[in-house]
């Protein structure tokens, strides 16, 4: 079983983009060197930043929480990363 990890990214107009990965770092160097690995909707919106992961277990957990994620509104997402609210089943 692979350890999933939830991240966000900021781009260069601050938008946040959330993903799944068992390696962030290596993920946020694909997305920083575009194609052919990175996601197409970060393509050209650099310099990326990472602003938030948190590992979630194995991929099932990870992407039924990357969908919920992705449902938030931005406010939500910035509060996450903030620090002023927490993911479901974290404590």
């Amino acid at each position: 079983m692979s350890n999933w990890s939830l991240y966000l990214v900021r781009t260069r107009q601050g938008s946040l983009y959330t993903g799944i990965t068992t390696d962030v770092e290596r993920r946020l160097g694909e997305h920083q060197a575009g194609w052919p690995k990175g996601a197409k909707s970060l393509r050209g919106r650099g310099p990326l930043t990472l602003a938030f992961s948190v590992p979630v277990g194995n991929r099932a957990q990870a992407s039924r929480l990357e969908w919920l994620v992705k449902q938030w509104s931005r406010q939500k997402k910035e509060d996450l990363v903030s620090g002023r609210i927490i993911l479901p089943g974290e404590a």
